[in-house]
């Protein structure tokens, strides 16, 4: 007899990775909250029977959706939340009030389980240490218990060099049966490995080559502000990555190079191939099926703003079996 799925509320659903690894781990979402309307359309595309909530977190509570408590599992890919001696204005104090919102709407619903997903320094910064204070405070006094770890999304299969801050907090009931995913045994493919057949694709004579040289996995894949700038694949450091993979890091396309683009592995940024937002989605772990709505600038920042699903996969898994391996709770 096949187990019935586990609940989970999405928060901050973005373009779908971190639910899309989570159905792959058995859970089916009641809600998947996302207040950008492309990423929604995203998620409606690929999933027309998501129950996909166009909205700020900060305006969702349970009394609205009673479906939400007792959820099995709640779950976030947060924005980069940022340290106080990083907040300079106002609106720079928006990741971490979506933060607090989430681990309010913890208090409120009081799943078995939570998994945010966030910025590496979340889990072991002094510059995080009161945000960290701020979730014990909030949650250990409900009985839960909380772990955190940094993951390498390489270490998972993803072709990409990308560390995360994961906090998993389960009830006391549940916790000990919870263990860290261990990474697999084989390394992440390389971006050549990863891109090849799609750089081939529309007859580029010198995929191979190029394929043979990108011989490492990407560097971290990053989504830039949705304030504003446009579709590039990162800051300056990143970039120099890029280049030595010969990847023309300034901007993404819509179609891979054709059959009369030279190869110039000793040339300058401009003359290396431009990936398109499809391949960065598949250096992010999505796979080849999954559409990405909207224009340009909008699909690459949901691709660059996703969580690898192949990563939350792992973590749903070990989540999974550690509240089936746990006794249901009965109505409250």
């Amino acid at each position: 007899m096949q187990r019935a799925a586990l609940s989970v509320l999405e928060l901050c659903a973005g373009a779908g990775g971190q639910a899309l690894g989570l159905e792959q781990a058995g859970f089916a979402p009641v809600g998947l909250i996302e207040q950008n309307s492309d990423a929604c359309a995203t998620l409606r595309a690929n999933r027309p029977s998501w129950n996909v909530l166009e909205m700020d977190l900060r305006n969702f509570t349970a009394r609205d959706h009673p479906y939400a408590y007792d959820v099995d599992l709640l779950a976030a890919g947060l924005p980069r939340v940022k340290s106080m001696s990083s907040v300079r204005r106002t609106e720079d104090l928006y990741e971490r009030d979506l933060l607090k919102a989430t681990i309010w709407l913890a208090n409120e619903v009081l799943p078995r389980a939570l998994l945010v997903e966030n910025v590496p320094n979340l889990v072991t910064s002094d510059a995080m240490a009161d945000i960290r204070e701020f979730i014990r405070d909030e949650m250990e006094h409900l009985g839960y218990r909380l772990q955190w770890r940094i993951l390498q999304a390489g270490d998972f299969g993803v072709p990409q060099d990308r560390k995360q801050g994961i906090l998993v907090a389960l009830k006391e009931d549940v916790a000990h049966h919870f263990n860290w995913p261990e990474p697999n045994e084989k390394p992440p493919p390389t971006v050549g490995q990863a891109l090849f057949e799609s750089m081939a694709e529309s007859g580029w004579k010198y995929a191979a080559e190029w394929a043979a040289q990108a011989n490492r996995p990407a560097p971290a894949i990053v989504g830039g502000s949705s304030k504003h700038g446009g579709a590039d694949l990162g800051p300056t450091g990143t970039k120099r990555a890029w280049d030595r993979l010969r990847v023309n890091s300034g901007t993404v396309r819509d179609i891979p190079p054709g059959p009369d683009f030279p190869w110039l592995p000793q040339g300058e940024r401009r003359d290396f191939p431009v990936l398109t937002i499809d391949q960065v989605a598949t250096l992010q772990g999505f796979p080849l099926d999954w559409r990405i709505q909207g224009r340009k600038t909008s699909r690459y920042r949901q691709v660059g703003h996703a969580s690898p699903p192949p990563v939350a996969a792992a973590i749903g898994q070990q989540i999974a079996g550690a509240l089936t391996a746990a006794p249901q709770r009965g109505p409250s």
